[in-house]
């Protein structure tokens, strides 16, 4: 069955589908975006995923393209539509049409919306989890504002493309000060000697991951201490585990750090049950 997307207002064949040469997504990365994990047909974290689109609008002042309830009614038909059992919803937000100029356009432009859905063999991400991966680390060059969800991606793209070339899964970014901010698609986290997770304070220096927020969750229910505060690429090297998070990942275990094993070079017993646990507590609906 060919796949599906939602174009502003209509669901057309996924290869017909198109936006006006004059969006501003297309002409400056003006919009945003929210990818939602798709687990046996129903939506994980979905309200904390619309919470984040909201603020991430607001930041740049975009109108919501719609009220939350018939947005996740498009979600829902999106994922029908392309009988997505295990993968993800993908939506982007831009601020529309209108003619190039930097301002922004009249008031009144409505904004566009765009929303697509795919399925994603769940065995393949728990053969990755099962041998660990590796991350490299780069300088941290992207805008001040990552807090913000934008589809200005290109230095994360090139950071993404790096760790590949290096046969690596992911990129660790790294500030002026050495510290580690987040991975190019992913939140970083260690696990110390004694078993606290330590993972960078969410400020506008990193994306507050959806994942890591129900991560929180998880360690709460499981008497687990987390840490927000700064680690360096050294002291991951050293620490007992390491791991990444993302709707799409998940909980990924990190079992090499540029070239250097992290523990023992296998996937830890803490990052694993996290994983094994995380839907538990994640909202399905």
């Amino acid at each position: 069955m060919s796949r599906v997307a939602y174009v502003n207002g209509s669901y057309v064949p996924h290869g017909e589908a198109a936006v006006h040469i004059e969006d501003r997504g297309y002409q400056f990365a003006d919009g945003v975006y929210e990818v939602c994990e798709v687990r046996g047909g129903r939506l994980v974290d979905e309200t904390r995923h619309m919470d984040r689109l909201e603020r991430s609008l607001g930041e740049l002042r975009i109108a919501m393209p719609m009220a939350r309830r018939p947005l996740g009614m498009v979600l829902r038909e999106t994922v029908r539509r392309n009988r997505v059992r295990d993968g993800l919803v993908y939506l982007q937000v831009t601020r529309g049409v209108a003619r190039r100029d930097h301002a922004f356009p009249k008031p009144g432009t409505p904004p566009a919306l765009v929303v697509t859905a795919k399925n994603i063999d769940p065995s393949k991400g728990e053969a990755s989890a099962t041998k660990g991966v590796k991350v490299i680390s780069l300088p941290d060059n992207r805008w001040e504002r990552v807090d913000i969800k934008s589809v200005g991606l290109l230095p994360n793209c090139l950071a993404k493309q790096a760790a590949r070339e290096q046969g690596a899964y992911e990129a660790w970014l790294v500030d002026e000060d050495g510290f580690v901010t987040e991975g190019s698609s992913t939140n970083a986290w260690i696990i110390t000697k004694d078993g606290a997770l330590v993972t960078r304070y969410a400020d506008t220096g990193i994306l507050k991951g959806i994942t890591r927020t129900t991560i929180f969750d998880l360690c709460k229910r499981e008497g687990l201490r987390i840490e927000e505060r700064k680690f360096t690429i050294e002291e991951a090297q050293n620490a007992r585990e390491a791991f990444l998070s993302s709707a799409t990942t998940i909980v990924m275990p990190i079992v090499e750090i540029d070239g250097r094993p992290v523990g023992n070079g296998a996937p830890g017993s803490i990052a694993t049950d996290l994983r094994a646990k995380f839907h538990e507590v994640a909202e399905i609906v």
